[in-house]
């Protein structure tokens, strides 16, 4: 009999467990963290353009707020479903407290199709959940930001009408607005920055020379295609990268800014000129210096991971490696940067937006990517050195440096005595 596949729920709590036990911390602490502090879950009637009522499910998840209020994205997907929820939750908060931030972990998502939807149908769903859970969120309370299938539009919505809900202006309530009502810049490129800050400091303790290196890039969406831009600007060559329609390869290298040019003309990377096609399984096995995971989760199997030929492995995904995968490419040697730390620069700067909107002071993008680079090379830095200390793999490590953070906090605060 095949044995049972864990979901992103218990593969979390494998994960709290083994960082708690390797501290040896209370066991108060595990069964604090086990599970979220609160989880919201919601009817949302929504009038739909034809005159109907339709009723959608949404959740709330807010995992941690030991070492500040809740953060984190809320999706709109057909598939989201409670154990998801709680999961994302909880890898929130140990995204948040590896690079130091004043946050616990939240998570939200409303199964449906965005797709199916008009403009006026969405607007209508997002005011509606935000009615919904708004006596949970809240500047000081939980931060949501979009996720997958969300934007900076929803984001605006769900501002306004908390805001009209509660009867006085406060941008603050989300992240990942647009500049003009009190987003931040740098934060569409946030990610992607942050991962390849990563890449570069990686790269100084594996020997590698980023003027020299190559790399691919699985997903070449933002997050991906900016990564491959600061990528090229280290002086790397980019040889293969892929979208949900197929890649392109090309051992001379290709610019990363004529490939997004060429995504965005017709459509597709697949038959970027002085390319050929690749497949997904082919461009993990390509011997490259550094490959960035920029796609969906779980794209690095225990399949794939065998043929896996690259020295970095740079996650600017959410979960794009599996566990039993991951347990292959460390015996492999190969450095994967795990997601919470590699992808934390998105949630880093929605941090600085929050910050800007409630001083109401507002910041250049300089001084944006300044903060944010001082900010990923420090806990870079925290994590690699445990990571040598405790001879544990950078996944484990950013685990530990990030739980013990938080259990720090508990331990103040009184909840383990």
């Amino acid at each position: 009999m095949a044995e049972k596949t864990l979901n992103p729920w218990e593969i979390a709590q494998q994960q709290i467990k083994r960082a708690c036990d390797q501290l040896g911390v209370e066991p108060a602490a595990y069964e604090i963290l086990k599970q979220p502090e609160r989880l919201i879950e919601v009817a949302i009637p929504v009038k739909m353009d034809d005159g109907s009522i339709k009723v959608f499910q949404g959740w709330r998840a807010q995992h941690s707020t030991a070492l500040g209020p809740a953060k984190g994205g809320l999706r709109f997907h057909p598939n989201t479903e409670i154990n998801e929820v709680r999961a994302l939750s909880t890898w929130m908060t140990f995204k948040c407290s590896v690079v130091g931030l004043p946050y616990g972990g939240g998570k939200g998502g409303i199964r449906v199709n965005p797709k199916e939807l008009s403009q006026n149908e969405l607007e209508a769903l997002s005011r509606s959940f935000v009615r919904a859970v708004g006596d949970f969120i809240g500047p000081l309370k939980d931060i949501p930001a979009p996720d997958v299938y969300t934007n900076a539009q929803i984001m605006s919505w769900m501002m306004d009408e908390y805001n009209a809900v509660k009867g006085y202006a406060n941008p603050g309530i989300v992240t990942g607005k647009p500049i003009e009502i009190g987003g931040s810049v740098g934060r569409n490129t946030a990610t992607a920055r942050g991962c390849t800050y990563t890449v570069r400091e990686a790269a100084k303790n594996v020997g590698i020379d980023l003027k020299k290196a190559t790399y691919a890039v699985n997903g070449f969406g933002n997050a991906g295609s900016f990564a491959a831009y600061y990528m090229d600007d280290f002086g790397s060559k980019m040889v293969a990268c892929n979208d949900s329609k197929g890649g392109a390869y090309n051992p001379e290298g290709m610019d990363a800014r004529k490939v997004d040019a060429w995504k965005k003309e017709h459509g597709a990377i697949k038959g970027f000129p002085g390319s050929r096609d690749i497949t997904t399984a082919e461009l993990y096995a390509l011997p490259v210096d550094v490959v960035i995971p920029a796609a969906l989760e779980n794209t690095i199997t225990e399949e794939i991971a065998p043929n896996v030929k690259c020295k970095i492995i740079a996650e600017a995904a959410n979960g794009p490696t599996t566990p039993e995968a991951d347990v292959i490419l460390s015996r492999k040697g190969i450095m994967v940067i795990p997601d919470i730390l590699a992808s934390a620069g998105g949630v880093t700067v929605s941090y600085f937006e929050w910050v800007q909107n409630l001083q109401n002071f507002y910041w250049t993008a300089e001084e944006v990517n300044q903060r944010l680079e001082k900010i990923i090379v420090e806990s870079f830095g925290a994590v690699y050195k445990m990571h040598v200390e405790k001879k544990v793999s950078m996944r484990e490590a950013a685990f530990l440096v990030a739980v013990k953070r938080v259990v720090d906090a508990m331990r103040l605060r009184g909840w383990l005595s």
